[in-house]
């Protein structure tokens, strides 16, 4: 029997599959940031009975924005919205975690409140674009947050796990992957700060650790997940000793108990890897981490029932494949042809290439 196909825990929640919908960015909110009908339809198709869907990123203040369009949740008029979406993935039997989101460097003063800089734990601009109104932008030369300041970001978040709960949400992921501001602070070729928050790995980690006990205050463990990418280089990122980096994140986290830990996993590139430095995994991390391990990246059926099988994962998220295929579990389920996507309507527009890609026919 498929492993995928079995029935898994992740801290509070029981799921009836082991097939998550990934955190996925597609900019279509309505004025003031909010989650309109169009979101609500996208969820409602992509829910299915058991299964869980970790929200798009979403960003916990205007400081946190790299990306125009996102829906947000830092004010409480944002909440009504995101209600739709959790009473419309409920009714289907679906269960929904919010992903709270703070790019920090990541962004350009046209998205910042007053047109400030963006803040970061050092002042080291990234490569990369924003995507900002007038169209994509350089990554700006950030503020480096001076250690007064840090306390705010903090509540920021913990003011969007408050938020989220109000809109119904099962849980929340602290997005600490990618290049964003958890993971600025974390590893050390953009995080140069010498007070409590940089240096060796255990200052480092402090950020994301108090962030994710702010929401731990507001949710309980059980229902707080938290996202990495340690081998992810997006946002000129790097790390000088990553598996000892996202070891000790790994177990810090264990510890705090939260309900998973997502892991992105690397994506080989090159024909072979040097013996001392394979990119971190969900396989290194098992040993480290405890409790449920949610792996993603470019997975298909097949390798997504290898890596369960082989016990490295508990379940598998699965990303583009979900935004062509809202009945995915059902098509992997009966080996069914998936649709290809169309990467030009990933980010911005409307109803086209978001909310009018077909489910299989019954007769399949």
């Amino acid at each position: 029997m498929s492993k995928l196909f079995t029935p898994f825990k992740a801290g509070a929640l029981s799921l009836d599959h082991r097939i998550v919908m990934a955190p996925l960015t597609r900019l279509r909110s309505e004025p003031g940031d909010k989650a309109g009908a169009l979101i609500r339809e996208y969820y409602t198709q992509r829910t299915s009975q058991g299964g869980l869907i970790i929200s798009e990123a979403t960003p916990v203040a205007r400081e946190g924005y790299g990306y125009a369009g996102a829906p947000g949740i830092y004010e409480d008029a944002q909440i009504e919205g995101w209600r739709a979406v959790t009473d419309a993935v409920h009714a289907r039997g679906g269960k929904i975690i919010m992903q709270l989101w703070h790019v920090g460097r990541q962004s350009h003063p046209d998205l910042q409140p007053g047109g400030k800089a963006p803040v970061a734990p050092s002042a080291i601009q990234a490569e990369g674009d924003a995507y900002t109104p007038s169209g994509p932008r350089p990554f700006s030369m950030p503020h480096a947050l001076e250690l007064h300041e840090i306390p705010a970001v903090i509540d920021q978040f913990r003011q969007g796990a408050v938020r989220a709960k109000a809109a119904g949400f099962d849980g929340v992921e602290i997005h600490g992957a990618n290049g964003y501001l958890p993971d600025q602070f974390l590893q050390d070729g953009t995080n140069h700060r010498t007070d409590e928050y940089g240096g060796p790995i255990e200052n480092r980690a402090r950020f994301l650790l108090e962030i994710t006990q702010a929401a731990i205050d507001v949710w309980g463990a059980d229902r707080v997940g938290v996202r990495i990418s340690p081998s992810g280089t997006y946002g000129s990122m790097s790390d000088s000793t990553p598996q000892e980096t996202f070891g000790y994140v790994a177990e810090a986290l264990g510890d705090l108990g939260i309900a998973y830990l997502h892991v992105v996993e690397p994506r080989i590139k090159g024909t072979e890897l040097v013996a001392d430095s394979e990119p971190v995994a969900a396989k290194h991390l098992r040993q480290h981490f405890p409790g449920t391990i949610i792996a993603a990246g470019g997975f298909n059926g097949e390798s997504a029932e290898a890596i369960l099988q082989a016990g490295d994962a508990d379940a598998v998220a699965f990303g583009r494949a979900f935004i062509s295929n809202p009945d995915l579990p059902e098509r992997l389920r009966h080996n069914l042809p998936l649709t290809p996507y169309d990467r030009t309507t990933f980010y911005g527009g409307g109803a086209h290439g978001y909310t009018d890609y077909p489910r299989a026919q019954a007769s399949d």
